[in-house]
C-alpha cells in the first residue's frame, strides 16, 4: 500500500490472533471502543493505516490488510515487552498516573528501552504517512512518539490522546525523566484528555516544570534556536462507545434469551447487582466487596433475594501487584460465599475470564444495579455500555466520582468509593429506588450517551486537529523528503553501480563528502581522526579532471579541515556545517557564494561567547564531555561522556537551546552544535552546485547533519549514506573502506 493520509498509532494493533482447532491461525478484529471508532474513521479517510504491536515478542510480521484496515506491525523484542511495556508503561506510569494507588517502580534501564521502543513506533508511523498527512497517537505507552515524529516529519499534523488520567503536578513531578516526557508530548499539535481536570493538570506541569508559557488550553513551545515557536493545544475530549452496537444487540432474540437464562441460573432473585471490571487495583473491586460484605453481615441485604455478579477480566497476570490483587479478591469472595451464600446459590458469583460482547450485553440487561467504583479512571466505558443496554429504561448506575464518566453521567448515583459507609448507602439506595425514579435517571443517561457516541468523539478530535494543522505557517508545514531508506535497508550493489555509471557519464558534476565517519573512521578523540590516504588521493585526482568539481563539507572548523586534509586549491573546503567557506577555484562563481551573510560581527561574537560559557557550564557537570570552540560556533561533544552523561548533557543542551533566539542549533552524532551564523550543509551544497553550474552532484555523508544535503537531491543527483540509520539518501555503504573503493571506482569511470 502507498503511504496513508491518516495513520493511527497505538501500542497494540486492532486485531487478535485466533488459533483454529486444526492449528491454523487467523487475525480477527478486536472488540473495543477505540477499534470501533477508528474503523469507521479510517473507512471514511482517503487512505488510512494503523501502526502497532501484534502482541508477541520477536515477531517480524509484514504489513497486511484486514477488513478495511491496513495494518503496520511494530516488532518488539522480549526485552522490550518486559521493560517498555510491563516495566515502564505498566509498573511506572500506570500507578503514578492513577494517583499512586499502588507504588510505582522506576528503573533506568526501563526508561532506556521505553525510549527505543517509542522510536520504533515513531519511525514506522513516519514511514507510513503521506506528505502533509495526519498522525493520531494513542495513550501513555507512546508519550515520546509525537516529538520523535515531528523531528522526522515536520510536514505532518500530529495528535495524541490519553486514555487514562493525567496526574496533578505534585504526583507527576515525582517521575524521573519528567522533562523528556513533557517535551515528547509537546511534539503534537493537539493533546486530548478524558477530563478537563486532566488537561489542566498537563498545562500546569508544563508551566511548572518546563517554564513554558501556557494558559488553560494553549501552550507556547519555544523553537530550538532560530526555529519558530509553536502553539500546542491541550483539551478535553471524553471518549465514548459505539451505541449502535448495543442498540442492535439489545434487540437480538439470542441476547434477550441469554439475559433471561442468566437470571434463571441465579435462581430468579429479586435484584441482581453487577460489577464488570478489568482485574486492576484502580477499579475499586476490593472496596466494593468490602461494602457489599458489610451489608450482608449487617443483614441489610438478604442473599436469598439479592445476588451479586463480579466479572474480573484477566489483566497483566505476570505483574506481581496483579497476582496479589487476584488472590485477595478470590479469598474475599470465597469467605463471603462461605459465610452468607444460601444453599444452591452464591452470594457473589465471581468469574475471572473474558466474555464476548453478546454475553456482556445480556449481563447488563439482567442487572438491576451496576457498581462502577473505580478509585481512579480515565473514563470507564462499562458505565456507558450499561446505559446503552437498558432499552427498558430501568436499572441504576452507581458511579464513582473519580471516573471520567462521572463528568457526563450526572444522573447516575455518584459515590466516593473510598468512603465505605457512603458506598453502602448508595448500594441500598439503588436497590430500593422506585421504577419512576429509575426511568427518569436512565432517560437522562441514555440521552447523554446516545448524543455523544464514539464516532462523535473521533470526529470532534480530528476536526480540532485539522484546525491546528491548518493554523501552522506554510513554512512550518514544508517537509523534507521522507526517509528513503529504513535503518537496515540497503539497495542491491548493482543498483548503486548503475547509478554511479550514469553519474560518471554526466558532463559537469560536483563530488562532495563529509569528513568524519566517511573519509576518516570515527575515533574516540576527534583530534586523532585521519582520513584514509587513498580516499584523499582519489578526491585530489577527481578535482583535476575536466568538468569535475570536488568539495569537502564538515562540521569541523575550516582551519581544522584544511590541516587534516591538505587539499589543493582545486578542492573547495566548507567548514562549520556551511558557515565557513575556503578559497574557491576559478571554475566556481564566487558571486553566487556571497559570504556577506556569513561574516562575524561584534554582536555575533558576543553571542558566541555567551553560548560557549553556557555549554562549558553544562560540560563541567558531565565528565568526559567537552566544548569545542569554532570561529562561528560552539560544539558540545558527548562521545566520551561517562555513564549516562551523554544523554543527560545532550538533553540539557537542547533545553538551553529553547531559551535562545540567536543561534542555529544542530544536534548530531554525539554532538550538539550552536552556530551564530545560520547555515546548513544542505544550503552550502545547493549554493555550491549553482556556483559550479553542475548538471548533477554526488554526496557522501554519515551524520544527522548530512540529511539536510540528502533532502535536497534532485533526480540526477546521487546521495549515499555511510553506515546505518534511517536516511533520505538513495543508497548506503558500510564505512570508510567502502568509501575508498567507491571513490576509486568513480575516478576510473570519470577518467575513462
Amino acid at each position: 500500500m502507498s503511504r496513508a493520509s491518516l495513520v493511527v498509532v497505538a501500542n497494540r494493533l486492532p486485531v487478535d490472533r485466533k488459533t483454529a482447532p486444526d492449528g491454523s491461525t487467523e487475525w480477527v478484529t478486536s472488540p473495543g471502543g477505540l477499534v470501533t471508532a477508528m474503523e469507521s474513521v479510517m473507512r471514511n479517510a482517503e487512505s488510512a493505516a494503523w501502526v502497532g504491536w501484534a502482541g508477541g515478542a520477536d515477531e517480524d510480521i509484514a504489513p497486511f490488510d484486514i477488513d478495511t484496515m491496513h495494518l503496520v506491525p511494530v516488532t518488539l523484542t522480549a526485552e522490550e515487552v518486559e521493560k517498555y511495556y510491563e516495566g515502564f508503561s505498566n509498573d511506572t506510569l500506570w500507578p503514578l498516573y492513577h494517583d499512586v494507588i499502588a507504588d510505582p517502580n522506576f528503573h533506568r534501564t526501563w526508561w532506556d528501552v521505553y525510549v527505543e521502543a517509542n522510536r520504533k513506533f515513531a519511525k514506522a508511523a513516519a514511514a507510513a504517512t503521506a506528505e502533509g498527512g495526519t498522525i493520531w497517537v494513542h495513550d501513555y505507552q507512546l508519550q515520546l512518539v509525537p516529538e520523535m515524529i515531528r523531528s522526522l516529519r515536520p510536514d505532518v499534523t500530529i495528535g495524541w490522546f490519553n486514555h487514562i488520567p493525567f496526574p496533578p503536578f505534585e504526583l507527576f513531578a515525582q517521575l524521573p525523566k519528567r522533562d523528556s516526557v513533557l517535551r515528547g508530548l509537546l511534539g503534537a499539535d493537539l493533546l486530548g484528555f478524558q477530563r478537563e481536570r486532566d488537561a489542566i493538570n498537563f498545562t500546569t506541569c508544563v508551566r511548572q516544570i518546563l517554564g513554558y508559557r501556557a494558559n488553560e488550553h494553549q501552550i507556547i513551545v519555544p523553537g530550538l534556536g532560530l526555529e519558530d515557536d509553536r502553539t500546542v493545544e491541550a483539551r478535553c475530549f471524553p471518549i465514548s462507545i459505539d451505541v449502535s452496537v448495543y442498540d442492535e444487540l439489545t434487540k437480538d432474540p439470542a441476547v434477550l434469551a441469554r439475559a433471561k437464562e442468566i437470571r434463571e441460573q441465579l435462581g430468579n432473585p429479586k435484584k441482581v447487582v453487577l460489577g464488570v471490571d478489568r482485574l486492576d487495583y484502580t477499579k475499586g473491586i476490593r472496596h466494593r466487596l468490602k461494602a457489599y460484605g458489610e451489608l450482608l453481615n449487617d443483614g441489610a441485604i438478604d442473599p436469598h433475594e439479592v445476588t451479586m455478579i463480579q466479572v474480573a477480566t484477566p489483566s497483566r497476570e505476570r505483574v506481581d501487584a496483579y497476582k496479589q490483587l487476584r488472590d485477595e479478591i478470590e479469598l474475599t469472595v470465597g469467605r463471603l460465599n462461605g459465610d452468607f451464600a444460601p444453599i444452591g446459590r452464591p452470594a457473589i458469583s465471581y468469574m475471572h475470564r473474558t466474555f464476548p460482547r453478546t454475553d456482556m450485553t445480556a449481563l447488563y440487561m439482567c442487572a438491576d444495579v451496576v457498581l462502577v467504583t473505580s478509585l481512579r479512571d480515565g473514563m470507564n466505558l462499562v458505565a456507558k455500555e450499561y446505559v446503552a443496554s437498558r432499552i427498558d429504561e430501568r436499572g441504576v448506575l452507581v458511579l464513582s466520582e473519580f471516573t471520567g464518566a462521572a463528568d457526563e453521567l450526572r444522573a447516575a448515583t455518584l459515590v466516593n468509593p473510598h468512603d465505605i459507609d457512603e458506598l453502602k448507602s448508595a448500594i441500598l439506595h439503588a436497590l430500593a429506588m422506585s421504577e419512576e425514579e429509575q426511568q427518569d435517571n436512565m432517560r437522562s443517561l441514555r440521552r447523554q450517551v446516545f448524543d455523544h457516541d464514539v464516532q462523535r468523539w473521533a470526529a470532534d478530535f480530528l476536526e480540532s486537529l485539522e484546525r491546528m494543522g491548518g493554523d501552522r505557517s506554510e513554512e512550518a508545514r514544508k517537509a523534507p523528503a521522507r526517509p528513503t531508506l529504513s535503518a537496515d535497508a540497503c539497495p542491491p550493489r548493482a543498483e548503486l553501480d548503475s547509478a554511479l555509471e550514469s553519474f560518471a557519464a554526466t558532463p559537469r558534476v560536483l563530488v562532495a563528502s563529509d569528513f568524519d565517519g566517511v573519509l576518516a573512521p570515527i575515533v574516540a578523540n576527534r583530534d586523532e581522526a585521519r582520513a584514509l590516504p587513498e580516499s584523499l588521493q582519489a578526491l585530489r585526482s577527481l578535482s583535476g579532471l575536466d568538468g569535475t568539481n570536488v568539495a569537502l563539507v564538515s562540521g569541523r572548523s575550516l582551519e581544522d579541515l584544511d590541516s587534516l586534509t591538505e587539499m589543493p586549491s582545486s578542492v573547495v573546503l566548507i567548514g562549520s556545517h556551511g558557515a565557513e567557506v575556503g578559497a574557491l577555484p576559478e571554475s566556481v562563481d564566487a558571486g553566487i557564494l556571497d559570504s556577506s551573510s556569513l561574516s562575524m560581527t561584534d554582536e555575533r561574537r558576543s553571542q558566541l561567547e555567551t553560548i560557549t560559557a553556557a555549554l562549558e557550564r553544562i560540560s563541567r557537570k558531565y565528565p568526559g564531555t567537552e566544548v569545542e570552540k569554532k570561529p562561528t560556533a560552539a560544539v558540545l561533544h558527548t562521545r566520551n561522556a561517562k555513564g549516562r552523561g551523554a544523554a543527560n548533557a545532550t538533553e540539557e543542551a537542547l533545553e538551553y537551546a529553547r531559551s535562545i533566539r540567536h543561534a542555529k542549533v544542530t544536534p548530531g552524532k554525539a554532538v550538539v552544535e550552536f552556530s551564530v551564523i545560520p547555515a546548513t550543509k544542505g544550503e552550502a551544497i545547493e549554493a555550491l552546485a549553482r556556483a559550479c553550474a553542475c548538471d548533477a552532484w554526488l554526496y557522501l555523508g554519515d551524520d544527522v547533519t548530512d540529511e539536510s544535503v540528502f533532502h535536497r537531491a534532485g533526480d540526477s543527483d546521487l546521495t549515499i549514506k555511510v553506515g546505518g540509520g534511517e536516511t533520505a539518501a538513495s543508497f548506503r555503504i558500510a564505512g570508510p573502506e567502502e568509501v575508498k573503493e567507491l571513490l576509486a571506482e568513480l575516478l576510473a569511470k570519470r577518467a575513462g
